[in-house]
C-alpha cells in the first residue's frame, strides 16, 4: 500500500489495515504508521486509540503493540501466528494421551487447536470432543468419528470463543476424561491470565475433568498475569516445549510440578 492511498482511506478501512500490519509484525511505532498510511500522527493516534478500545493492541508511549502484557492478553489472530513450530511440538506430545472412546475437552488456547487440528487426522476416533473455541468448531464440524459438542455463551471476537456465565453453567453440566488447556503465563507454582471472564471459564473446565493437562510453549515460563487461574498442582502433567531456560524448568522442580518437555523438529538430534 502506498502513503497517498492510505491517506484516501476512510477510518474505519484504515484501521483494519493498521491492524493486520501491526498483528503481522507485532509492533510498530506511530511515526512509522503515520508514514505508511499518510496522514498525521494526530490521525494515527485517534486510531490506535480506537483500535485499543476495541482490544485489539495496546499502546505504549510512541508506538503499538499486539504482544502480551500483564493485562493485556494479544488478539487470537496474533497468537495464532506466534510459536507455532513450539506450540505443534507440544500438541504432538498431548495427543499421546487420547485414546478411542474417550471425552476430552478443548479450551481457546491456540496451542489446543493444535490438538483439534491433528485429530482431523488421527486414529482416535470414536471421541467426543468438548470446546468453546470456534477456531477449533470449524476445525472439527462434520468430522467423521467425531462427537463434536460446541459450549455455546458469549460470543468474543478478540478470542474467537465463546464466554461468560452461560458457558460456566454449561461446562458444569459435563464430566470428560481430560482437559487440555493454555494460559498466559506461568510462574511461582501458578498459572496466570490476564483477563478474569476467561479464568472463569478456564477454572470450570478444569473441574470437569478427571484429569487435567496445561500446554505451554516455553515464553510463558516466569511471567505472571493480572489474575491467578489455579496452582500447577491442579493439573496432571504440564507439557513445554525444548525452548525452556534451565531456570525456568528449576522453577517447576522447586514447586514439584510434574512436566515433560517435547522436543521440537529444529532442536531434536
Amino acid at each position: 500500500m502506498s502513503s497517498s492511498s492510505g491517506g484516501q482511506q476512510g477510518p474505519a478501512a484504515r484501521q483494519a489495515a493498521m491492524a493486520e500490519q501491526v498483528l503481522a509484525d507485532g509492533s510498530a511505532t506511530a511515526a512509522e504508521l503515520a508514514e505508511r498510511f499518510g496522514v498525521s500522527l494526530m490521525t494515527i493516534h485517534r486510531d490506535l486509540d480506537e483500535l485499543e478500545r476495541q482490544g485489539i493492541v495496546r499502546k505504549f508511549r510512541g508506538g503499538v503493540t499486539a504482544q502480551p502484557s500483564g493485562v493485556f492478553e494479544s488478539n487470537v489472530q496474533y497468537r495464532l501466528k506466534t510459536m507455532r513450530a513450539e506450540k505443534a511440538a507440544v500438541a504432538e506430545h498431548a495427543l499421546r494421551m487420547v485414546e478411542p472412546g474417550m471425552a476430552i475437552l478443548l479450551d481457546d488456547s491456540t496451542s489446543t487447536l493444535e490438538i483439534a487440528r491433528r485429530l482431523r487426522t488421527a486414529e482416535v476416533t470414536p471421541l467426543t470432543v468438548v470446546t468453546n473455541f470456534l477456531e477449533a468448531i470449524n476445525l472439527l464440524s462434520g468430522q467423521r468419528g467425531i462427537h463434536l459438542m460446541a459450549l455455546g455463551g458469549d460470543y468474543d471476537p478478540l478470542h474467537s470463543s465463546f464466554l461468560g456465565v452461560s458457558c460456566v453453567e454449561a461446562v458444569e453440566q459435563l464430566r470428560v476424561d481430560v482437559c487440555f488447556a493454555s494460559t498466559s503465563a506461568v510462574q511461582g507454582g501458578y498459572a496466570y491470565h490476564q483477563e478474569q471472564h476467561i479464568v472463569s471459564v478456564k477454572r470450570a473446565m478444569l473441574d470437569a475433568a478427571a484429569r487435567n493437562v496445561l500446554l505451554i510453549d516455553h515464553t510463558k515460563l516466569g511471567r505472571v498475569a493480572l489474575h491467578r487461574v489455579v496452582p500447577l498442582s491442579r493439573f496432571d502433567t504440564v507439557l513445554v516445549d525444548d525452548g525452556a531456560s534451565p531456570e525456568a524448568l528449576r522453577d517447576l522442580d522447586e514447586h514439584k510440578v510434574r512436566y515433560e518437555v517435547c522436543g521440537t523438529p529444529a532442536r531434536e538430534p
